[in-house]
């Protein structure tokens, strides 16, 4: 498991109205600080100076309520400001007049899965699994849910955590100051392979993020019958095509512009162009996805892939059919 820890970037927006709030309050703070101190090293000073008892003062009203009409003030424009910081960073969306929630305000939907993510974009129609690509510069309002037990939906760098619960939506904010990867894990302890539910978010312009969607948008070519003169690879490629849907492959995943419809397994339609597989348990290779076909439970153990038993030639075919998703 990774064990580099990963800190909210300081020049994330979420960075900053937290900064923000945490100078005001130190400055609030410092003020009052001073303040009494001030008294105390006064009151110190002018009793040490005097050899009889100083008068005593046995209160004034106006005083008192100076005294805690200040206290008040303060305390209302801490939870002003704090409350303030809250509904910025939150993303709860409008909803309709029938009480339900205005798609078109939400621009990802991620799903926690034992355990992967699943990664909607519902303006567009693509789905992807844990890897999520979003624009620089732009704020995204991010739906977050979970289809079995309660995971935590963290980017660290980019902002706070958010519970991922089962028959509930929670909201919040993405947005990336600068092109880059980022990582992504779930922090709520969900099961034996809860260090592998891993994802990253990509950061790039707005140009490249517009040529992703028209890629993912795009339906995949599938391999066809092909004539005695097709390559090796080409045949190896129809072939596992042909296994895939023979096999219980398409009872548990999605590709589309085929048969397979099922939403168990992470959506393979461009398995190929993505960087990890399980979820960050290895990189996506031809020599790991071979690994990873062959035995899923040696690489994460209680997956809900089981070790179909393949034997080589058929990985062989499967490896080249999966390769051509992109």
């Amino acid at each position: 498991m990774n064990s580099v820890i990963p800190v909210l970037d300081p020049a994330s927006p979420q960075a900053e109205a937290i900064n923000d709030l945490f100078l005001q309050v130190l400055l609030i703070s410092a003020i009052i600080f001073a303040i009494v101190a001030g008294l105390i090293l006064i009151a110190i000073s002018r009793g040490r100076r005097k050899q009889t008892l100083p008068e005593q003062d046995f209160g004034s009203e106006k005083t008192e309520i100076a005294w805690m009409v200040g206290p008040v003030i303060i305390v209302i424009w801490l939870v002003a400001i704090s409350a303030n910081l809250v509904i910025t960073l939150n993303a709860i969306p409008k909803a309709d007049p029938d009480g339900k929630t205005d798609i078109s305000e939400i621009d990802l939907i991620v799903t926690g899965h034992q355990w992967w993510w699943e990664v909607e974009y519902p303006k567009s129609g693509v789905i992807s699994a844990n890897e999520i690509y979003i624009p620089v510069g732009k704020k995204l309002r991010v739906q977050i849910s979970s289809d079995d037990v309660i995971h935590c939906f963290w980017v660290a760098q980019l902002g706070r955590k958010i519970d991922a619960i089962p028959g509930r939506e929670n909201y919040i904010w993405l947005e990336a100051d600068a092109p880059g990867s980022y990582q992504g894990r779930c922090s709520e302890y969900c099961g034996a392979q809860h260090a592998w539910m891993n994802f990253k978010v990509y950061a790039v312009s707005n140009e490249e993020y517009e040529q992703w969607l028209a890629s993912e948008n795009k339906a995949v070519a599938q391999p066809k019958l092909l004539s005695p003169l097709a390559s090796a690879d080409e045949q190896l490629a129809f072939a596992g095509k042909q296994f895939f849907f023979q096999a219980t492959c398409q009872q548990c995943h999605t590709i589309e512009g085929t048969p397979a419809k099922a939403r168990i397994g992470p959506d393979l339609t461009h398995f190929a162009s993505r960087k990890e597989i399980g979820a960050g348990v290895i990189e996506n290779s031809s020599e790991n996805l071979a690994l990873w076909l062959k035995d899923p439970q040696a690489l994460k153990p209680g997956c809900k892939m089981p070790n179909f038993k393949l034997n080589e030639e058929h990985l062989k075919q499967l490896v080249a059919y999966l390769e051509t998703l992109e």
